[in-house]
């Protein structure tokens, strides 16, 4: 019953005040380890394929194992001095582990310039959530690419990570989060990480299989509350569930795709480079800028689902039932 507590404090406070740029954040301090650990490994191990996956392993293993001790430690430490203590500071773990409300903060600062026309600032506050270039995007790859991150990230920022707090509580979400920020920092196909983030970004895959799933049918239910089309939704995520070269991105994308009646994903530049990629969805009318507010309706109510289905599930086998 403890962790239902925390996970319900948590989510209630992700839901009001999102991420505020002042507050210190665990997963940017997990990201600074990350940047830190592979300029020291990638010393440490030979120059060479198996070097570098080796040392990507390595360095997998480590932020994953203490990312879920040091949380661990801090609460049973805690938990001796005073329950109550550590309830608070379980609850702000799992507040910072969630991404709601920042998802939407951010996705809509994207959408607000676009409204205003000034696509220099949309670009700028895209690249803050996306991975692909964006300084030569027009307006309507803008529009896609947020749509994109905001369907993509509630499976991997919002639900997955919700699922595992309910399972583990804080030391078990954080765990989740080291893998997933290895996952977007070095998970890449390119030159510089295609053998050294192989292993992370594996284990991001596997870790995040069943979450996918459990979202893209989750999404589908938000489809038909929100009045959108969830028949399509249904029927893309179907056809289009593996149009990406991650097993787990396009489940949530090809939901989001299907109900909002755009095609979605294909090719796009990443560090100067061009990637081909599968489309997602049928191109049945021009995205449009209107269509990063549906998304995040499509996102708040899947997450509501998401919420209450796992709260039941908590409670039941917490024996609150």
């Amino acid at each position: 019953m403890k962790i239902l507590i925390e996970v319900v404090i948590g989510f209630v406070l992700d839901m009001i005040f999102g991420d505020p740029p002042w507050l210190p954040h665990p997963i940017r301090l997990i990201g600074w380890f990350i940047s830190k650990g592979e300029k020291l490994l990638r010393k440490a191990f030979p120059k060479s394929q198996k070097g570098e996956f080796m040392a990507g392993a390595v360095l997998a293993i480590i932020i994953t194992v203490f990312s879920f001790i040091i949380p661990f430690l801090i609460l049973n430490f805690l938990n001796r001095l005073s329950t109550y203590v550590e309830v608070a500071v379980a609850s702000l773990f799992c507040y910072q582990i969630l991404a709601a409300k920042s998802l939407k903060t951010e996705s809509m600062r994207v959408f607000y310039h676009l409204k205003n026309q000034d696509l220099i600032k949309a670009r700028k506050y895209l690249s803050w959530i996306v991975g692909r270039d964006t300084q030569n995007l027009t307006e309507e790859g803008i529009t896609k690419a947020a749509v994109e991150t905001v369907a993509e990230n509630t499976s991997d920022g919002v639900i997955a990570p919700l699922i595992f707090l309910m399972i583990g509580g804080a030391p078990l979400g954080f765990l989740y989060k080291a893998v997933n920020t290895m996952d977007s920092m070095i998970g890449y196909k390119n030159d510089r990480y295609l053998y050294f983030g192989r292993f992370a970004a594996r284990l991001d895959d596997i870790l995040n299989f069943i979450p996918a799933i459990l979202s893209a049918y989750m999404m589908i239910a938000a489809s038909f509350i929100c009045g959108l089309d969830y028949k399509n939704a249904f029927m893309i995520y179907k056809r289009d569930k593996r149009n990406h070269s991650s097993p787990n991105s396009a489940k949530t994308e090809a939901v989001c795709a299907g109900a909002l009646n755009v095609q979605l994903a294909g090719d796009a530049y990443y560090f100067g480079k061009l990637v081909k990629k599968k489309t997602i969805g049928d191109n049945n009318r021009n995205i449009k800028a209107n269509d990063i507010k549906t998304a995040n309706k499509l996102m708040y109510t899947t997450t509501f689902i998401a919420f209450v289905i796992l709260w039941g599930v908590r409670l039941v086998v917490s024996g609150g039932i």
